[in-house]
């Protein structure tokens, strides 16, 4: 049996026009219980007329143009408001004249153009009808009909109400979309810069320090192996960060695994630079800890590029409300492999600390370049 949660689902999965017909079902229905007759609208209160078969027609004209109220406005409303005046000439007063409110308001809601010149023609419509009630022997008066056109003006201007406020939070949520998948591209751009920008800088120092040792065959070997170890970590961490953009995968993709900041250091000394590493409590878990790694990433990475064989100093220190971390590398340094930056990293690097509410530095100290962040712990980011 289908669970009564799921009925709204199945509901909005029909056609407008069969969600409609209950609407006008039941207020035409409704028009023909005898003890509803003559409790409609009775504008002009001209003489009651009794029930008849002409009366089902007028009542059918009035009522099941509601079908297509969201699928044809214009239609539903003319057909609606014909059944309407022939109501009320006729002295029915039947309950099926309150769809003329719900047409007003459907199509202010739905009509998709011209909406000015439908609003034209029917307030113009309105004009004969009032002076054929008014020949009628209708006692309405000027005031009364001018009442009664303004009540059916506000169903109107409530229906444009609700179609101006549909679309205003169509185009928010637009926006919205648009931010998200901007920054989620932003995102997978640093992912991609940290990684990527890391390893093949290692490897292409390692390479052409290899051109180097063709007379040290043990350091080349080694030269050699930690360039093939390099490449593979750098796969191993593309692939990961591939399962990430897969929406069937299961871990946080705003929050990528990142490997030991040891690990990372020993890869850097691999590739020739000298550096120097302090660690001080215990890493926490989170955001934190992913912005801290790649701070320090791409402080090594740019030590590598600029000032290969310089002496760096790492230092990481992980406090209950914190994390700092300080990298700084020595001036000068050997220039055997230095591809070009762009700058790209250290301004990831700063957005990346700003949106966890911590602070970033980056620049020339005594000599060398320094690279110092605070990174807050348990931050709502």
């Amino acid at each position: 049996m289908i669970g009564f949660r799921r009925l709204p689902d199945l509901w909005r999965r029909w056609d407008v026009t069969v969600r409609d017909v209950p609407l006008a079902l039941a207020l035409a229905l409704s028009s023909l219980v005898p003890a509803l007759h003559n409790r409609g609208t009775q504008l002009g209160d001209l003489p009651t007329r009794p029930m008849d078969a002409l009366a089902v027609a007028v009542i059918a004209l009035e009522c099941l143009p509601l079908i297509v109220r969201r699928r044809w406005p214009a239609v539903c409303l003319a057909l609606v408001a014909t059944g309407f005046a022939a109501d009320q000439l006729l002295g029915y007063h039947a309950v099926a004249g309150t769809a003329l409110p719900i047409a007003l308001l459907s199509t202010g809601l739905h009509l998709g153009g011209r909406r000015r010149a439908v609003a034209v023609l029917a307030s113009a419509a309105y004009v004969p009808l009032a002076v054929a009630l008014d020949r009628h022997g209708s006692g309405e008066g000027v005031a009364g009909f001018v009442t009664f056109y303004l009540t059916l003006a506000a169903a109107w201007a409530a229906g444009a109400w609700l179609r101006l406020s549909r679309e205003g939070e169509a185009e928010r949520r637009r926006h919205v979309a648009e931010a998200t998948r901007l920054a989620e591209r932003t995102r997978i751009a640093r992912e991609l810069h940290d990684v990527v920008t890391h390893h093949v800088t290692a490897m292409v120092v390692q390479a052409e320090a290899a051109r180097y040792l063709g007379g040290a065959p043990e350091r080349l070997d080694q030269t050699l192996a930690a360039i093939s170890d390099t490449g593979r970590r750098s796969i191993a961490d593309l692939r990961h960060l591939l399962d990430l953009l897969n929406p069937d995968h299961d871990a946080d993709p705003r929050t990528p695994s990142v490997g030991e900041l040891s690990a990372l250091v020993a890869q850097t000394r691999q590739a020739g630079q000298p550096v120097e590493f302090t660690e001080e409590g215990v890493p926490p878990a989170g955001s934190a800890k992913v912005v801290a790694y790649r701070v320090v990433q791409e402080a090594l990475t740019n030590a590598l590029k600029h000032a290969h064989g310089s002496r760096t100093t790492v230092h990481v220190r992980h406090g209950g409300s914190e994390i700092v971390v300080e990298v700084g590398t020595e001036g000068g340094g050997s220039s055997v492999a230095s591809p070009g930056g762009s700058g790209r990293g250290l301004a990831g690097l700063r957005d990346r600390v700003d949106v966890l509410g911590g602070e970033f530095s980056a620049g020339r100290r005594d000599g060398g370049f320094v690279v110092r962040a605070r990174i807050p712990v348990g931050s709502p980011s």
